[in-house]
């Protein structure tokens, strides 16, 4: 490791990461937020996919202050986090064949919705087989990855794919295997993971498309304001009563707003 405290490498790092894949991923951005704008303007809904830590970046963009209200969580029990007991639970649950499949049937998704499905490896046999029978089903599906896996390790699923390989669109994280930025050493492991930041950046940059590609169609972004602010609370009512058929993570009820 260069000179520099460890905080500030791993601000230089994070950065380089964002301005790589502002440029490197600019036009699958813009495809991304095409096709979640084409799925709301054709009366179709949003769904967000993520296991473990990739979670975070999928939640950031569900009932969120500034955020697109028809953005829903699909969530699997004992995956979306590290709140089940132990942990490590949930990354054993990611290589379970089978799983992926109960939860679509089980879940509101149909044919004309769209899906986008984080997962840093895309190796593991939940997220190939979401996509997989996601895209059976007539739903659209984004893949938020990093490809480098794809050359570096082998697949955990049977068929030897990955998540990318099953989807209409890829964007492409650009963090390298095992998403450690730094090393050091005194430290006999690489440390400090940028996958997090880079994701939730690259989810708000295809949200932030997806509205203003709504707006240049005539068609008023289903925004939510924050509840915090005057006015927030009312605003986020008639949100949710437009839209309260696409809306999954509330079903009745005044909204207060995130």
């Amino acid at each position: 490791m260069s000179d520099g405290t460890p905080a500030d490498l791993f601000f230089d790092a994070a950065i380089g990461l964002l301005q790589r894949v502002r440029e490197e991923e600019a036009e699958a951005i813009n495809a991304a937020g095409t096709l979640l704008a084409d799925t709301v303007a054709a009366s179709g809904r949003l769904f967000a996919f993520g296991a473990g830590h990739s979670s975070l970046a999928a939640q950031d963009v569900v009932y969120r202050a500034g955020g697109l209200a028809l953005m829903n969580l699909l969530a699997v029990p004992g995956v979306v986090g590290v709140d089940v007991t132990p942990a490590t639970l949930g990354s054993a649950l990611e290589r379970v064949d089978g799983l992926a499949s109960a939860v679509l049937d089980t879940s509101p998704l149909r044919a004309g919705d769209a899906l986008v499905i984080i997962s840093l490896s895309g190796r593991n046999a939940l997220p190939v087989e979401m996509a997989r029978g996601a895209r059976a089903l007539g739903v659209k599906v984004i893949g938020v990855t990093s490809v480098a896996y794809a050359s570096q390790t082998t697949s955990r699923h049977a068929s030897g794919t990955f998540l990318k390989d099953h989807c209409d669109l890829v964007l492409d994280s650009r963090i390298a295997v095992g998403d450690a930025e730094l090393t050091l050493d005194t430290i006999p492991a690489p440390f400090a993971p940028a996958s997090t930041v880079v994701t939730a950046a690259l989810m708000q940059a295809v949200m932030a498309t997806t509205a203003a590609a709504l707006a240049d169609r005539g068609i008023e972004p289903p925004l939510l304001r924050s509840g915090n602010v005057d006015g927030g609370h009312d605003w986020n009512a008639r949100i949710m009563t437009e839209y309260g058929d696409r809306i999954f993570y509330r079903h009745q009820g005044p909204s207060e707003g995130p």
